[in-house]
């Protein structure tokens, strides 16, 4: 934002790459406005800033946006409470096998120090 010069144009591929909610987004369109910059997204053609018509629509869409992240949101996590609840197992596998368990907590039960 520092950057900006009055007249210059903010270009994104996706209008989700500028913000993560939609007060964000206005924030952000105020402060280009106060700079005299204007905004273009490429995924998003209707969205120009230069008219009272493209502000509206980039309310309404921004809206949108954010509520479908929140279904998204909301799926994924019940996707992942469905998969724990059947017993599905999340991160990193054990780089240890039973075996070498084994074997590590015996020496640790003998008073091995494992360093």
């Amino acid at each position: 934002m520092k950057a900006l010069a009055p007249g210059d144009t903010v270009v994104v591929t996706k209008l989700d790459r500028l913000a993560r909610s939609s007060r964000d987004l206005h924030n952000i369109m105020h402060d280009l406005a106060a700079r005299e910059c204007g905004f273009v997204s490429l995924g998003e053609a209707w969205c120009d800033t230069t008219t009272d018509v493209g502000r509206l629509m980039l309310t309404i869409m921004g809206g949108i946006a954010e509520f479908e992240r929140g279904l998204i949101r909301r799926r994924c996590e019940e996707g992942i409470a469905r998969a724990k609840r059947k017993g599905t197992k999340f991160g990193r596998p054990s780089a240890l096998d039973a075996g070498l368990r084994r074997r590590i907590a015996e020496r640790y039960a003998s008073g091995e120090q494992l360093c």
